[in-house]
């Protein structure tokens, strides 16, 4: 734990003077429905970000199913109840996952912030706020199904990537969820990727299901960041506790994750609804929980 401890100090010093005019990207991962997939491509994502050089710190945002440490087989010493309850600051409890992927293990953090009086609530918003400019992006796992936390989320990031397969109750509830969020009166901006497609066929018609409905019932548009095969080597890498971009690189799964990514980088934003960077994100999402 010292040498992960220290090379996330060297890390902080080297990019002590990074902050100004660096904007940090907050993104939501989520799904309709569990089983889809969600938190492997959360990994897999925030990994291929950073082979193309972008700097991305993943949040395991999924109270009661925490599984990002497993997927990678890295055991996490803190989480963020850690910074709430413990008095740990943020570079305390992010960890260093394969090619020194930093994230910030799950538990039962994020549903204590209700619970914490204004001074420990500003410590906590403070603490988070250090991430500002430090990162490319941020990505928070959140949940699968609609709750209020996970709503939140969504409401209050830049924009939510929607995992779902090509199964019809995957794409009953994906619509759903992103149908739930809009009629709470929050507009987030949706992308979509559809995961274990037979083929690509396959996977432009779930995309044509969900971008139909969304834009006849809910007037807006709901772009394809891409497909990922139905892949073997998934399950193996899940088995192994590696993640499969790693593991089996040259995969249809691996494949899918680069040019989803390359599809994301080359897509101009598609919100700047959140402002204030990471400390108006968190206002915002804490004000929605309440």
């Amino acid at each position: 734990m010292y040498d992960q401890a220290e090379a996330l100090r060297n890390w902080v010093r080297s990019n002590e003077n990074v902050q100004a005019g660096r904007g940090t990207r907050i993104i939501t991962v989520t799904s309709g429905k569990g089983g889809v997939g969600k938190s492997n491509f959360s990994l897999n994502f925030a990994l291929t970000l950073q082979q193309y050089g972008k700097s991305v710190l993943v949040f395991d945002a999924d109270i009661g199913m925490a599984n990002l440490d497993v997927l990678m087989g890295h055991s996490a010493t803190y989480s963020i109840y850690h910074l709430l309850k413990q008095d740990k600051t943020i570079w305390d409890i992010i960890q260093l996952g394969p090619q020194g992927l930093h994230f910030v293990a799950g538990g039962s953090g994020m549903n204590e912030l209700l619970s914490l009086s204004d001074a420990q609530l500003n410590k906590f918003i403070d603490q988070l706020d250090k991430l500002q400019g430090r990162y490319d992006y941020l990505i928070f796992d959140t949940g699968a199904g609609l709750s209020k936390e996970t709503a939140s989320f969504i409401a209050a990031a830049h924009e939510t990537i929607v995992v779902t397969t090509p199964e019809p109750t995957a794409i009953t509830d994906a619509y759903a969820l992103m149908k739930m969020v809009r009629s709470f009166g929050h507009t987030p901006s949706f992308r979509l990727v559809v995961n274990r497609a037979l083929d690509n066929r396959e996977g432009l018609q779930t995309a044509e299901k969900i971008a139909m409905a969304a834009r006849k019932f809910m007037g807006i548009e709901v772009p394809l960041l891409g497909i990922i095969a139905d892949d073997s080597s998934v399950s193996r890498a899940v088995r192994e506790q590696r993640p499969f971009s790693l593991a089996y690189p040259t995969s249809d799964a691996s494949r899918g994750i680069q040019s989803i990514t390359r599809a994301y980088l080359d897509m101009p934003a598609l919100s700047q609804s959140t402002n204030g960077g990471v400390k108006g994100f968190l206002h915002k999402m804490i004000r929605l929980m309440k």
